[in-house]
């Protein structure tokens, strides 16, 4: 039996958008992935704002990843108490998946910031870590090498969307269409979700 080639892009996903979906593709397609298991964050210690309710999140993956047949969204940090890091996803999912080849996606910026995460060594083995390079880059050398930490690269195409573009259109009332899928625009009206602060 062959083993299963599971990959996991873990994110705020707050909102989830149409780069994010790019992503998931390519990362099906380029690393011939069985399943690509979407996980919302929990507890982001590191980031310095705060981030929209799990619920809300885990719902917008949904509805965003729901064109994808091989990507299963996963509530396992939301449902985890305290800072969630990603050494402990992957030991939950070694528990669950034994025999399987982890591929785990992460954006450019995270790539430079490997040597600071929590057990990179033990991440490094259980996974292979691959980091998003937009194709229009010039650069040759791969990631985040310095930290002897081997990754591959994942081939992008060149979406700039970002979240924070997303969150900054609405509070502004301009359009998102061109940046989320129609069911996550529909889902962030109805929720009033990124309105100013009154």
């Amino acid at each position: 039996m062959t083993d299963q080639r599971i990959g996991i892009l873990g994110g705020a996903f707050d909102p989830p958008h149409n780069a994010h979906v790019a992503m998931a593709e390519a990362a099906i397609e380029q690393f011939q992935l069985d399943e690509l298991l979407v996980i919302p964050t929990g507890n982001a210690w590191h980031k310095r704002r705060d981030l929209s309710s799990g619920q809300h999140r885990l719902a917008m993956a949904k509805l965003a990843f729901s064109q994808l047949s091989r990507v299963r969204v996963d509530d396992m940090e939301l449902q985890r108490a305290g800072p969630s890091y990603t050494i402990e996803t992957l030991r939950a999912l070694s528990d669950q998946f034994s025999n399987a080849q982890f591929f785990l996606f992460i954006g450019a910026d995270q790539g430079k910031a490997l040597a600071t995460w929590q057990e990179i060594g033990e991440i490094a083995q259980r996974a292979i870590i691959c980091v998003a390079e937009r194709q229009a880059s010039e650069s040759i050398e791969p990631v985040a090498t310095s930290h002897d930490i081997p990754t591959q690269p994942l081939k992008l195409p060149n979406l700039l969307h970002s979240a924070t573009e997303v969150r900054a259109r609405v509070a502004q009332g301009q359009p998102i269409d061109a940046l989320v899928s129609p069911t996550v625009a529909l889902y962030i009206q109805s929720h009033h979700l990124y309105q100013p602060a009154r």
